[in-house]
């Protein structure tokens, strides 16, 4: 039976159906914020210099940062459903962000879903680090493809934005919408087209081979500086 041991699943875009970064930035951040996604997109940034540049913008307190959240960028309702499921076949799912990080626990408690594990950056009122990172690249705050080679496999991926390239290229099976199709396309991932949690499960239940990971031996997000 092709199970995954493991689903792992983005955050900003993904299980949430807003990029709460984004607007958290919109709404409190310098209206430069967006130059340091531009910048990355040019190769010119790595994202953890990035988050980190963006992450000083907001001028609330964290407790104001989090209302705003809680009350404008609601999980997507197929999700609890899809992790209810996903434990009824043995599937572990965990969360795995590059985003800022604390708003995810306060997302899911208010969802009934506090024991999700998640995987991300800290933060401590405007200051972020990265404990989940790579051991020596500096590109991402939080390693996607550690991520995923050191989840129990084999690994389903859920994803739709840019920092998730480098999971899906690891994974044995890669879920991609919106900016992911693009990079899936470029690296030569094959993927499954979804729209919501209820897409992802059908996939899943068909008991389809797994296509397997690209698994380059070097990331393509490598940066030592």
């Amino acid at each position: 039976m092709n199970t995954p041991a493991s689903i792992l699943v983005d955050f900003d875009g993904t299980a949430c159906m807003h990029d709460v970064a984004e607007h958290l930035l919109m709404r409190y951040g310098d209206p430069s914020w967006p130059s340091w996604d531009e910048a990355w997109a040019r190769g010119e940034v790595g994202a953890r210099q990035g988050i980190t540049a963006q992450a000083a913008m907001l001028d609330a307190p964290t407790d104001e940062l989090v209302a705003y959240a809680l009350e404008h960028c609601p999980l997507d309702p197929t999700f609890a459903p899809f992790v209810d499921w996903a434990r009824s076949i043995g599937a572990a799912v965990t969360l795995v962000s590059d985003g800022f990080g604390f708003y995810i626990q306060p997302l899911l408690h208010t969802h009934g879903l506090a024991d999700v594990p998640v995987i991300t950056n800290d933060w401590n009122d405007g200051t972020i680090t990265f404990p989940n990172g790579h051991g020596v690249c500096i590109g991402c705050g939080t390693c996607k493809m550690r991520a995923v080679l050191e989840a129990a496999g084999p690994v389903a991926f859920v994803g739709e934005g840019d920092s998730d390239r480098f999971g899906a290229l690891y994974a044995d099976i890669v879920f991609a919408k919106d900016a992911l199709v693009g990079w899936c396309g470029r690296d030569g991932v094959s993927f499954v087209p979804w729209r919501d949690f209820d897409d992802v499960r059908r996939r899943l239940e068909a008991d389809l081979p797994f296509p397997g990971p690209v698994a380059p031996e070097r990331c393509p997000g490598w940066r030592l500086s």
